[in-house]
């Protein structure tokens, strides 16, 4: 049985004081609220922190709130179970809504946060693995090592985006609010939360903690969400694809298409939808009749360049991510039923 190994636990009184104590305490502590991610990697040996802030009792990170505009205000430390199991905004972000819902387990969405699910670490088959497996193959240079095991020549860290959430959020137009020590605050879109490196993959400062996420009005954008994983539940993606449209009458003013797990960051390619701008989507052109949608897809896979550093083939992975596309779009123009988030 791998054992939590020894280390402190802090309990701040407020976001200001777990930005403070970051700050103190530097690259010895780290914060936990699910913990769905940490404790794993803690008890391989992946992340070794001396101290852990937690933030899961704070009431100020459990509020999902209506802003004047229209939109919502959710707090980093709601569960992803609440925020599957809430109607208003399941009417008006499907796409986010269903991420969150297809999230790993029901077990694991109980407790698992909205702010963790932004922020959780990149993946790879050669650095989560045991201590004594990593060891043995080869250190590797996200823990202990000095080159990617997957890319030898690559000069940075090739692991892959895992957030579902990340690329529904940006998809919408959302972002994040990132509060400091001494108070200070500022918000930053989602889509630049994050870096293309699989080692240092968070933009945001060491001392900063994801205090909520805002999600805009929703005006006339329909959205979806496409998962591809090995399971139906519990995987993390093979591919995501988040894609939303927004239409005037029957034609399409725009499109944003947001890809997840083909790189070390969540990718927007939403150049790739310029064909579908002014169209209709009729019920042939959804159907794939005339070749569109294939076109649009296939531009918008492009970026994904899978490695041999998750589980199933990498070149059925980018045919997935494909095809994801393609349904993610057909879905978020309503041809098809968005599921409601029950796993």
């Amino acid at each position: 049985m791998l054992r939590l190994p020894p280390c402190s636990y802090l309990r701040p009184g407020s976001v200001e004081e777990a930005a403070e104590l970051l700050s103190r305490h530097g690259e010895r502590a780290m914060l936990v609220a699910g913990g769905t991610d940490l404790v794993p990697k803690m008890k391989r040996g992946q992340m070794e922190p001396e101290v852990l802030i937690g933030l899961g009792h704070l009431a100020e990170l459990r509020a999902v709130t209506e802003t004047e505009e229209g939109g919502f205000l959710i707090g980093a430390g709601v569960t992803l179970a609440e925020v599957s199991a809430h109607r208003r905004l399941a009417a008006a972000y499907p796409a986010y809504v269903r991420a969150a819902a297809l999230v790993s387990s029901p077990a694991l969405r109980n407790v698992g946060t909205i702010g963790g699910n932004l922020c959780v670490d990149t993946r790879c088959n050669y650095y989560d693995m045991s201590f004594e497996w990593r060891q043995a193959c080869g250190f590797c240079m996200k823990k202990d090592g000095d080159i990617c095991r997957v890319a030898p020549a690559s000069k940075r860290c090739r692991a892959i985006a895992s957030s579902d959430t990340a690329p529904a959020a940006i998809a919408l137009g959302a972002s994040v609010v990132l509060a400091g020590p001494a108070g200070r605050r500022r918000e930053v879109p989602v889509d630049g939360l994050y870096r293309d490196d699989g080692q240092y993959y968070l933009e945001k400062s060491a001392d900063e903690v994801v205090e909520s996420v805002r999600l805009p009005a929703p005006g006339s954008w329909c959205s979806s969400y496409v998962k591809v994983r090995r399971r139906n539940t519990i995987d993390f993606p093979l591919a995501g694809v988040a894609v939303a449209l927004r239409r005037s009458g029957p034609l399409v003013d725009d499109c944003r298409i947001v890809l997840t797990a083909v790189g070390s960051r969540p990718f927007d390619v939403s150049a790739a939808a310029a064909p579908l701008i002014g169209r209709e989507l009729t019920a042939d052109v959804l159907a794939g009749a005339d070749g569109l949608l294939a076109e649009v897809a296939a531009e918008a896979a492009k970026v994904a360049k899978p490695l041999d550093n998750a589980d199933l083939h990498y070149v059925w992975r980018k045919q997935m991510t494909r095809r994801a596309v393609e349904q993610a779009i057909v879905e978020a123009a309503g041809r098809l039923p968005v599921p409601t988030g029950r796993a």
